[in-house]
Formats: C-alpha cells, structure tokens, sequence
C-alpha cells in the first residue's frame, strides 16, 4: 500500500533545485516522480511526453534525470511486471510473479532465495493508480510530486543525510534487496514516505544509464528543504561538500582543532 502523501505547501522548485546542485555539485538532474489514479490526469501535464516503444522504468527515470524529460506511463509502456509491481501499475503481482520463478538460475541458485527476494521489494499496491509521471523539479510540473529523487555520488550522500540529521536527529536504517534496486528507493520512498537511499542495480545501470560511482536518493519533497537548511549550517561550520583531504600521514591535531574548536568552559 501507499502511506497518504504528507501535505507539501507550494514551493520555490526552481530555486530548490539550484540550491541542492550546487550545494552536491550534482551531475544530473534532480526530478520528482508522481502517480495517478486516473491515466487522463497524468495526460493533462504541460509538456507530457509519452513513449513511443516498450521500456524499463529505469529508462523512464533516466530521460527525466539525464534528459531533462517529463514522461507519462501506463503499465503498456513498461517491459514485464517487475517494473509495474514496484510503483502498482496494472496486475503485476500475480503468484507467478509472487514466485519469482523468471530469476531462478539468472540472480538466484534456488526458487526459495527467489520467491523471498520478491517478498522483500518494496512495492506499491495494486489496483489505484493507472499512470506515472516523472518529471524534472525545477520544471514545477508535478507541482507536488509525491516523491523527490537524484542521483549522487557515496561523499555527497552522506553530506545530504548529514543535512537531514543537523535538527531533530534520527538515525537512518535501510536495507539491499539485491537486483531490482528500485524498490529500495522510489518503491520505498512511495509506500513509507521516509527518506530511502538505495545502491542501483545492474538494470539501473544497464538500462538507466546511472554511472558507477552514483546512488540513489528518493525522500518527501519536504524534506529536501530540511536537508538544504542542515547543510547550509553544516557550511557555516566549515563542513563542505566536496570535503577537502588532510593528508593520511599528517599530524591531524591541527586539522581537528579547525572542525572541534576547544569550547569555553561554563
């Protein structure tokens, strides 16, 4: 199932957008990912384009965040039930599916280590949505989308979730499912509405076009306003992104004395 979208207010997506590039010096596009009941509604956005061949859902991504595309599904538009099962497209979940009989002896030895794969994912329920849109965030044209997403590298990661603990500390638990990484992050992010960092899979990487050295973010809107505010203060204490290095064989008290100043007593 979907937990309900948590109420976003209007935001400033194009000023957003910039503020989060530049504060990870991202490399592609951060985008927003929206599912509707009804496939007239995904038709209705300003500038949908609709495939004109058979994909996988990581390429649908990948035109949003390498392109600068805005794209509309419908579980027709997607390659097997693998794709539509993680956003609720259609009725992927059948028991055949269930029991992961199509990826025994190609990423599992034993039809058990499959069925439980499949278990594990993440995924939309089926029967209340028709369509899918994905669309660049400083477009404003999934004007809120349900879900914000980019890609990143490892360093620039760990800057964003440290921009995300500066107030109102969590800890942040998440887990691998293996292939079909995607429900660790926008499957995730769609049915827990938490922020859900995922390493891409072979078909991200394949299909989609994701680079080696890059993961996945997909979180609430909202929340990316957090994580901006906690970095920019995390700035102003000389925490930067990209981080500058040391030296491994440097007397480090200096450089530990610049980010832990010694602190006034009383």
């Amino acid at each position: 199932m979907v937990v309900p979208a948590l109420i976003t207010p209007s935001m400033d997506w194009p000023e957003l957008t910039e503020s989060l590039e530049q504060l990870l010096k991202l490399r592609s596009i951060p985008f927003g990912m929206k599912l509707f009941e009804h496939q007239g509604e995904m038709e209705s956005i300003q500038g949908v384009r609709r495939p004109d061949a058979v994909h996988t859902l990581d390429q649908i991504v990948a035109q949003a965040a390498r392109l600068g595309r805005t794209v509309g599904i419908t579980s027709d538009d997607l390659v097997g039930a693998q794709c539509r099962a993680v956003v609720g497209l259609g009725k992927a979940k059948t028991e055949q599916w269930r029991s992961g009989q199509h990826m025994v002896n190609v990423w599992f030895a034993e039809s058990e280590g499959a069925s439980r794969h499949q278990q594990a994912m993440h995924c939309v329920e089926d029967g209340i949505y028709e369509a899918l849109a994905v669309s660049p965030l400083r477009s404003a044209r999934l004007d809120p989308p349900d879900i914000a997403l980019f890609y990143a590298t490892p360093g620039a990661m760990m800057y964003f979730i440290n921009g995300l603990q500066w107030s109102g500390y969590k800890r942040f638990d998440w887990s691998v499912v293996g292939e079909s990484a995607c429900a660790d992050s926008w499957g995730r992010a769609l049915t827990t509405r938490e922020p859900s960092l995922s390493i891409p899979c072979f078909a991200e990487r394949r299909y989609g076009g994701v680079l080696d050295d890059e993961m996945l973010m997909a979180l609430p809107p909202a929340q990316l306003e957090q994580a901006i505010a906690g970095m920019r203060q995390l700035a102003k204490n000389g925490f930067r992104y990209p981080f500058a290095q040391y030296g491994i064989q440097q007397d480090v008290r200096a450089g530990m004395e610049v980010s832990y100043p010694a602190k006034s007593p009383g």
